[in-house]
Protein backbone atom coordinates (compact mmCIF):
# COMPACT_ATOMS: atom_id res chain seq x y z
CA UNK A 1 0.00 0.00 0.00
CA UNK A 2 1.31 3.13 -0.87
CA UNK A 3 2.52 5.52 1.71
CA UNK A 4 0.05 8.94 1.91
CA UNK A 5 1.96 12.06 1.23
CA UNK A 6 2.50 14.55 4.18
CA UNK A 7 1.14 17.74 4.02
CA UNK A 8 4.04 20.24 4.28
CA UNK A 9 4.09 23.15 6.04
CA UNK A 10 3.96 25.64 3.07
CA UNK A 11 0.75 24.07 2.16
CA UNK A 12 -0.85 24.26 5.90
CA UNK A 13 0.33 27.62 5.97
CA UNK A 14 -1.45 28.39 2.71
CA UNK A 15 -5.03 26.34 4.14
CA UNK A 16 -4.51 28.17 7.01
CA UNK A 17 -4.79 31.40 5.40
CA UNK A 18 -7.51 30.38 3.09
CA UNK A 19 -9.50 29.11 5.92
CA UNK A 20 -8.73 32.14 7.54
CA UNK A 21 -9.67 34.58 4.50
CA UNK A 22 -13.06 32.66 4.78
CA UNK A 23 -13.83 32.74 8.44
CA UNK A 24 -13.12 36.66 8.20
CA UNK A 25 -15.24 37.25 5.10
CA UNK A 26 -18.06 35.69 7.21
CA UNK A 27 -17.13 37.86 10.18
CA UNK A 28 -16.85 40.82 8.69
CA UNK A 29 -20.62 40.63 6.60
CA UNK A 30 -22.45 39.35 9.73
CA UNK A 31 -20.74 40.25 13.20
CA UNK A 32 -17.36 42.60 12.34
CA UNK A 33 -17.05 43.00 16.52
CA UNK A 34 -16.30 39.27 16.66
CA UNK A 35 -13.18 39.65 14.98
CA UNK A 36 -11.49 40.32 17.79
CA UNK A 37 -11.92 36.53 18.98
CA UNK A 38 -9.48 35.24 16.99
CA UNK A 39 -6.70 37.50 17.92
CA UNK A 40 -5.15 35.53 21.25
CA UNK A 41 -4.61 32.36 18.49
CA UNK A 42 -2.23 35.12 16.78
CA UNK A 43 -1.19 36.29 19.78
CA UNK A 44 0.31 32.87 20.88
CA UNK A 45 2.37 32.72 17.74
CA UNK A 46 3.94 36.09 17.99
CA UNK A 47 4.62 35.36 21.83
CA UNK A 48 6.46 32.09 20.69
CA UNK A 49 8.32 34.08 17.74
CA UNK A 50 9.31 37.07 20.29
CA UNK A 51 10.76 34.02 22.71
CA UNK A 52 13.57 33.04 20.04
CA UNK A 53 15.04 36.45 19.21
CA UNK A 54 17.65 37.52 21.97
CA UNK A 55 19.27 33.72 22.30
CA UNK A 56 19.13 33.39 18.38
CA UNK A 57 20.78 36.65 17.18
CA UNK A 58 23.33 36.68 20.41
CA UNK A 59 24.55 32.81 19.83
CA UNK A 60 24.54 33.26 15.76
CA UNK A 61 26.42 36.41 15.42
CA UNK A 62 29.00 35.18 18.02
CA UNK A 63 29.47 31.84 16.36
CA UNK A 64 29.59 33.72 12.77
CA UNK A 65 32.30 36.12 13.86
CA UNK A 66 34.10 33.97 16.27
CA UNK A 67 33.69 30.73 14.99
CA UNK A 68 36.06 29.46 12.37
CA UNK A 69 38.82 32.67 13.16
CA UNK A 70 36.76 35.28 10.45
CA UNK A 71 38.21 38.08 12.61
CA UNK A 72 41.94 37.02 12.89
CA UNK A 73 42.78 34.84 10.39
CA UNK A 74 41.10 35.62 7.15
CA UNK A 75 43.25 39.02 6.62
CA UNK A 76 43.21 40.80 3.77
CA UNK A 77 40.91 38.20 1.85
CA UNK A 78 38.52 38.65 4.39
CA UNK A 79 38.80 42.54 4.89
CA UNK A 80 37.61 42.41 1.20
CA UNK A 81 35.14 40.26 1.69
CA UNK A 82 33.16 41.98 4.51
CA UNK A 83 33.55 45.49 2.81
CA UNK A 84 31.99 44.26 -0.43
CA UNK A 85 29.75 42.54 1.82
CA UNK A 86 28.76 45.67 3.71
CA UNK A 87 28.49 48.14 0.38
CA UNK A 88 25.97 45.29 -0.88
CA UNK A 89 23.82 44.99 1.65
CA UNK A 90 22.85 48.52 2.61
CA UNK A 91 22.64 49.36 -1.18
CA UNK A 92 20.13 46.62 -1.16
CA UNK A 93 18.37 47.87 2.42
CA UNK A 94 18.13 51.08 0.64
CA UNK A 95 16.24 49.94 -2.52
CA UNK A 96 14.08 48.12 -0.64
CA UNK A 97 13.07 51.35 1.43
CA UNK A 98 13.36 53.52 -2.17
CA UNK A 99 10.72 51.04 -3.21
CA UNK A 100 8.06 50.61 -0.09
CA UNK A 101 8.34 54.51 0.23
CA UNK A 102 7.15 55.16 -3.58
CA UNK A 103 4.34 52.31 -3.89
CA UNK A 104 3.21 52.44 -0.13
CA UNK A 105 1.75 49.10 -0.50
CA UNK A 106 0.72 48.80 3.92
CA UNK A 107 -1.51 51.93 3.62
CA UNK A 108 -5.11 51.38 4.13
CA UNK A 109 -4.67 48.00 5.85
CA UNK A 110 -5.17 49.43 9.31
CA UNK A 111 -3.65 47.45 11.85
CA UNK A 112 -4.24 47.85 15.37
CA UNK A 113 -1.32 50.69 16.08
CA UNK A 114 0.86 50.48 19.18
CA UNK A 115 0.34 52.86 22.01
CA UNK A 116 0.66 56.43 22.15
CA UNK A 117 2.86 56.49 24.89
CA UNK A 118 5.40 54.05 22.43
CA UNK A 119 5.29 56.18 19.59
CA UNK A 120 6.44 59.44 21.64
CA UNK A 121 9.14 57.27 22.88
CA UNK A 122 10.47 56.94 19.90
CA UNK A 123 10.99 60.77 19.36
CA UNK A 124 14.86 61.11 20.30
CA UNK A 125 17.70 63.56 19.79
CA UNK A 126 20.83 61.71 18.07
CA UNK A 127 22.77 61.54 21.04
CA UNK A 128 19.67 59.93 22.55
CA UNK A 129 19.95 56.70 19.88
CA UNK A 130 23.71 57.39 19.79
CA UNK A 131 23.55 56.04 23.79
CA UNK A 132 21.30 53.97 23.05
CA UNK A 133 22.96 51.95 21.03
CA UNK A 134 25.45 50.28 23.64
CA UNK A 135 23.82 48.55 26.42
CA UNK A 136 23.91 49.51 30.27
CA UNK A 137 22.86 45.38 30.65
CA UNK A 138 22.98 42.97 28.27
CA UNK A 139 20.56 40.85 30.24
CA UNK A 140 17.87 43.97 29.89
CA UNK A 141 18.34 44.08 26.30
CA UNK A 142 17.72 40.38 25.89
CA UNK A 143 14.73 40.98 28.37
CA UNK A 144 13.50 43.90 26.31
CA UNK A 145 14.50 42.41 22.69
CA UNK A 146 16.58 45.33 21.50
CA UNK A 147 18.01 43.98 19.31
CA UNK A 148 20.76 46.79 18.34
CA UNK A 149 22.11 46.52 21.57
CA UNK A 150 21.98 42.42 21.47
CA UNK A 151 23.83 43.27 18.29
CA UNK A 152 26.38 45.19 19.77
CA UNK A 153 26.88 43.45 22.61
CA UNK A 154 27.47 40.27 20.46
CA UNK A 155 29.61 41.71 17.90
CA UNK A 156 32.15 43.07 21.11
CA UNK A 157 31.77 39.37 22.66
CA UNK A 158 32.52 37.43 19.59
CA UNK A 159 35.71 39.63 18.93
CA UNK A 160 37.07 39.28 22.43
CA UNK A 161 35.93 35.74 22.20
CA UNK A 162 38.52 35.26 18.83
CA UNK A 163 40.89 37.23 20.82
CA UNK A 164 41.79 34.42 23.93
CA UNK A 165 42.31 31.81 21.20
CA UNK A 166 42.01 28.28 22.53
CA UNK A 167 40.28 29.51 25.80
CA UNK A 168 37.64 30.26 23.61
CA UNK A 169 36.89 27.33 21.69
CA UNK A 170 34.23 26.02 24.15
CA UNK A 171 32.43 28.45 24.11
CA UNK A 172 31.97 28.88 20.49
CA UNK A 173 30.81 25.26 20.03
CA UNK A 174 28.60 26.20 23.08
CA UNK A 175 27.06 28.96 20.58
CA UNK A 176 27.21 26.77 17.66
CA UNK A 177 25.12 24.46 19.49
CA UNK A 178 22.45 27.29 21.00
CA UNK A 179 22.25 28.64 17.18
CA UNK A 180 21.41 24.86 15.88
CA UNK A 181 19.14 24.43 19.06
CA UNK A 182 17.25 27.91 18.18
CA UNK A 183 16.57 27.21 14.55
CA UNK A 184 15.38 23.48 15.25
CA UNK A 185 13.02 25.69 18.17
CA UNK A 186 12.36 27.52 14.99
CA UNK A 187 11.38 24.64 13.20
CA UNK A 188 8.77 23.71 16.04
CA UNK A 189 7.38 27.30 16.57
CA UNK A 190 6.51 27.30 12.92
CA UNK A 191 4.73 23.91 13.55
CA UNK A 192 2.22 26.66 14.76
CA UNK A 193 2.25 28.94 12.12
CA UNK A 194 -1.08 27.36 9.83
CA UNK A 195 -3.36 28.35 13.13
CA UNK A 196 -0.82 31.40 13.54
CA UNK A 197 -1.81 32.80 10.09
CA UNK A 198 -5.10 31.62 9.37
CA UNK A 199 -6.18 33.56 13.00
CA UNK A 200 -3.99 36.68 12.09
CA UNK A 201 -6.03 37.01 8.44
CA UNK A 202 -8.86 36.02 9.84
CA UNK A 203 -8.93 39.05 12.74
CA UNK A 204 -7.35 41.29 9.76
CA UNK A 205 -10.23 40.25 7.25
CA UNK A 206 -13.01 40.26 9.63
CA UNK A 207 -11.89 43.39 11.24
CA UNK A 208 -11.16 45.65 7.82
CA UNK A 209 -12.73 43.60 4.71
CA UNK A 210 -11.81 41.76 1.89
CA UNK A 211 -9.72 44.70 0.95
CA UNK A 212 -7.06 44.29 2.64
CA UNK A 213 -5.68 40.60 0.48
CA UNK A 214 -5.29 43.66 -2.54
CA UNK A 215 -2.58 45.52 -0.13
CA UNK A 216 -0.33 41.99 0.30
CA UNK A 217 -0.83 41.32 -3.38
CA UNK A 218 0.73 44.99 -3.83
CA UNK A 219 3.20 43.92 -0.95
CA UNK A 220 4.32 41.00 -3.30
CA UNK A 221 4.82 42.99 -6.38
CA UNK A 222 6.70 45.64 -4.54
CA UNK A 223 9.15 42.96 -3.56
CA UNK A 224 9.99 41.47 -7.04
CA UNK A 225 10.23 44.98 -8.83
CA UNK A 226 12.59 45.64 -6.12
CA UNK A 227 14.48 42.25 -6.06
CA UNK A 228 15.03 42.58 -10.04
CA UNK A 229 15.90 46.36 -9.64
CA UNK A 230 18.67 44.89 -7.33
CA UNK A 231 19.87 42.51 -9.93
CA UNK A 232 20.17 45.06 -12.67
CA UNK A 233 21.07 48.14 -10.87
CA UNK A 234 23.39 46.49 -8.47
CA UNK A 235 24.86 43.08 -9.48
CA UNK A 236 24.62 43.27 -12.87
CA UNK A 237 27.03 46.67 -12.35
CA UNK A 238 29.69 45.04 -10.09
CA UNK A 239 29.57 41.82 -12.38
CA UNK A 240 31.00 44.60 -15.23
CA UNK A 241 33.01 46.62 -13.17
CA UNK A 242 35.20 43.57 -12.15
CA UNK A 243 35.01 41.66 -15.64
CA UNK A 244 33.23 38.85 -14.52
CA UNK A 245 31.73 36.64 -17.74
CA UNK A 246 28.41 37.44 -17.66
CA UNK A 247 27.18 34.49 -19.54
CA UNK A 248 29.49 32.05 -17.87
CA UNK A 249 28.43 33.00 -14.80
CA UNK A 250 24.43 32.80 -16.06
CA UNK A 251 24.79 29.36 -16.50
CA UNK A 252 26.88 28.31 -13.73
CA UNK A 253 24.64 29.95 -11.00
CA UNK A 254 21.35 28.40 -12.77
CA UNK A 255 21.04 25.15 -10.87
CA UNK A 256 21.59 26.71 -7.28
CA UNK A 257 19.23 29.59 -7.93
CA UNK A 258 16.68 27.08 -9.28
CA UNK A 259 17.24 24.86 -5.97
CA UNK A 260 17.11 27.85 -3.61
CA UNK A 261 13.89 29.11 -5.22
CA UNK A 262 12.04 25.85 -5.35
CA UNK A 263 13.51 24.88 -1.52
CA UNK A 264 13.57 28.58 -0.11
CA UNK A 265 16.78 27.68 1.34
CA UNK A 266 20.22 28.81 0.69
CA UNK A 267 21.55 26.17 2.50
CA UNK A 268 19.95 23.56 0.34
CA UNK A 269 21.78 24.73 -3.03
CA UNK A 270 25.01 25.33 -0.78
CA UNK A 271 26.93 22.27 -2.46
CA UNK A 272 25.81 23.23 -5.81
CA UNK A 273 27.00 27.04 -5.79
CA UNK A 274 30.51 25.61 -4.51
CA UNK A 275 30.91 23.25 -7.55
CA UNK A 276 29.53 25.62 -9.71
CA UNK A 277 32.14 28.11 -8.65
CA UNK A 278 34.61 26.07 -8.71
CA UNK A 279 33.58 25.07 -12.28
CA UNK A 280 34.48 28.72 -12.82
CA UNK A 281 38.10 28.09 -12.27
CA UNK A 282 38.10 30.09 -8.73
CA UNK A 283 40.62 28.48 -6.01
CA UNK A 284 38.66 26.11 -3.84
CA UNK A 285 40.21 27.93 -1.00
CA UNK A 286 38.40 31.01 -2.13
CA UNK A 287 35.22 29.48 -2.50
CA UNK A 288 35.15 27.18 0.72
CA UNK A 289 35.90 30.52 2.47
CA UNK A 290 33.63 33.17 1.08
CA UNK A 291 30.66 31.74 0.28
CA UNK A 292 29.53 29.92 3.63
CA UNK A 293 30.91 33.67 4.85
CA UNK A 294 28.67 35.40 2.52
CA UNK A 295 25.48 33.13 4.44
CA UNK A 296 25.99 34.81 7.53
CA UNK A 297 27.13 38.32 6.27
CA UNK A 298 25.98 38.72 2.73
CA UNK A 299 22.43 37.90 1.98
CA UNK A 300 20.97 40.36 -0.31
CA UNK A 301 17.30 39.31 -0.67
CA UNK A 302 16.59 39.13 2.79
CA UNK A 303 17.93 42.22 3.57
CA UNK A 304 16.64 43.55 1.14
CA UNK A 305 13.53 42.19 2.12
CA UNK A 306 13.89 43.49 6.18
CA UNK A 307 13.62 47.06 5.41
CA UNK A 308 10.85 47.09 2.96
CA UNK A 309 8.44 44.62 5.27
CA UNK A 310 9.41 46.83 8.22
CA UNK A 311 8.14 50.25 6.64
CA UNK A 312 5.29 47.95 4.92
CA UNK A 313 4.22 47.06 8.58
CA UNK A 314 4.75 50.79 9.64
CA UNK A 315 2.33 52.08 7.23
CA UNK A 316 -0.11 49.52 7.86
CA UNK A 317 -0.32 50.32 11.72
CA UNK A 318 -0.46 54.22 10.54
CA UNK A 319 2.65 55.12 11.78
CA UNK A 320 4.47 57.41 10.35
CA UNK A 321 8.46 56.72 10.24
CA UNK A 322 10.64 59.91 9.24
CA UNK A 323 13.37 59.90 7.48
CA UNK A 324 15.67 59.84 10.02
CA UNK A 325 14.15 56.81 11.62
CA UNK A 326 14.00 54.98 8.64
CA UNK A 327 17.95 55.74 7.81
CA UNK A 328 18.28 54.34 11.23
CA UNK A 329 16.35 51.27 10.90
CA UNK A 330 18.78 50.59 7.91
CA UNK A 331 21.43 51.02 9.97
CA UNK A 332 20.17 48.39 12.47
CA UNK A 333 19.21 46.27 9.96
CA UNK A 334 22.46 46.30 8.55
CA UNK A 335 23.73 44.45 11.83
CA UNK A 336 21.00 42.30 12.40
CA UNK A 337 20.79 41.06 8.83
CA UNK A 338 24.15 39.56 9.45
CA UNK A 339 22.43 37.03 11.68
CA UNK A 340 20.10 35.80 9.36
CA UNK A 341 20.77 32.21 8.45
CA UNK A 342 20.20 30.76 4.68
CA UNK A 343 16.86 28.47 6.23
CA UNK A 344 13.49 29.56 5.62
CA UNK A 345 11.64 32.46 7.52
CA UNK A 346 14.88 33.06 9.31
CA UNK A 347 14.19 36.52 8.62
CA UNK A 348 10.97 36.79 10.51
CA UNK A 349 12.67 36.22 13.48
CA UNK A 350 14.99 39.61 13.03
CA UNK A 351 11.76 41.26 11.16
CA UNK A 352 10.11 40.17 14.62
CA UNK A 353 13.26 42.31 16.72
CA UNK A 354 12.99 45.26 14.57
CA UNK A 355 9.39 46.05 14.84
CA UNK A 356 9.72 45.49 18.41
CA UNK A 357 12.94 47.92 18.88
CA UNK A 358 10.37 50.56 16.86
CA UNK A 359 6.98 49.68 18.86
CA UNK A 360 5.73 48.96 15.77
CA UNK A 361 3.04 45.98 16.13
CA UNK A 362 3.86 41.82 15.27
CA UNK A 363 0.42 41.98 13.86
CA UNK A 364 2.17 42.67 10.51
CA UNK A 365 4.08 39.98 10.71
CA UNK A 366 1.22 37.08 11.08
CA UNK A 367 -0.28 39.08 7.91
CA UNK A 368 2.87 39.29 6.17
CA UNK A 369 3.60 35.39 6.96
CA UNK A 370 0.47 34.36 4.66
CA UNK A 371 2.63 35.36 1.75
CA UNK A 372 5.63 34.96 2.62
CA UNK A 373 6.56 31.47 0.91
CA UNK A 374 5.99 33.79 -2.17
CA UNK A 375 8.15 36.51 -1.29
CA UNK A 376 10.54 33.97 0.41
CA UNK A 377 11.28 32.27 -3.06
CA UNK A 378 12.54 35.09 -4.83
CA UNK A 379 14.72 36.75 -1.93
CA UNK A 380 16.34 33.27 -1.13
CA UNK A 381 17.17 33.48 -4.93
CA UNK A 382 18.75 36.67 -4.97
CA UNK A 383 20.58 35.66 -1.94
CA UNK A 384 22.18 32.47 -3.66
CA UNK A 385 22.83 34.64 -6.31
CA UNK A 386 24.51 37.38 -4.67
CA UNK A 387 26.55 35.08 -2.69
CA UNK A 388 28.09 33.09 -5.95
CA UNK A 389 29.02 36.70 -7.19
CA UNK A 390 30.85 37.92 -4.27
CA UNK A 391 32.81 34.57 -4.52
CA UNK A 392 33.30 35.34 -8.27
CA UNK A 393 34.45 39.27 -7.24
CA UNK A 394 36.64 38.59 -4.48
CA UNK A 395 38.19 35.99 -6.55
CA UNK A 396 38.58 38.55 -9.10
CA UNK A 397 39.77 40.88 -6.43
CA UNK A 398 42.66 38.44 -5.64
CA UNK A 399 43.89 38.36 -9.00
CA UNK A 400 42.47 35.27 -9.94
CA UNK A 401 41.36 34.69 -14.40
CA UNK A 402 38.49 33.42 -15.17
CA UNK A 403 37.86 32.70 -19.44
CA UNK A 404 34.75 33.95 -20.97
CA UNK A 405 34.55 29.89 -22.49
Amino acid sequence: MAQRRRITLTQQIFIGLAAGIAAGALVSHYAPERAILFRPFSQIFLRLIKMIIAPLIFSSLVAGIAGAGHVRVVGRMGLRALIYFEVVTTLALAIGLVAVNLTRPGVGVNLPPPGVAEIVAKAQTWSDVLLHTVPTSVVQAMAENDVLQIVIFSIFFAIALGMIGDKGKAVIALCEGITETMFKLTDMVMRYAPIGVGAAIAYTVGHGGLKVLWNLAWLVGTLYAALIAFLVLVLWPIALVFRVPVKRFFRAVKEPALIAFSTTSSEAALPRAMEAMEGLGIPRSIVAFILPLGYSFNLDGSTLYLSLAAVFVSQAANVHLSIGQQITMLLTLMLTSKGVAGVPRASLVILAGTLASYGLPLEGITLILGVDELMDMARTMVNVIGNCLATVVVARWEGVTINDT
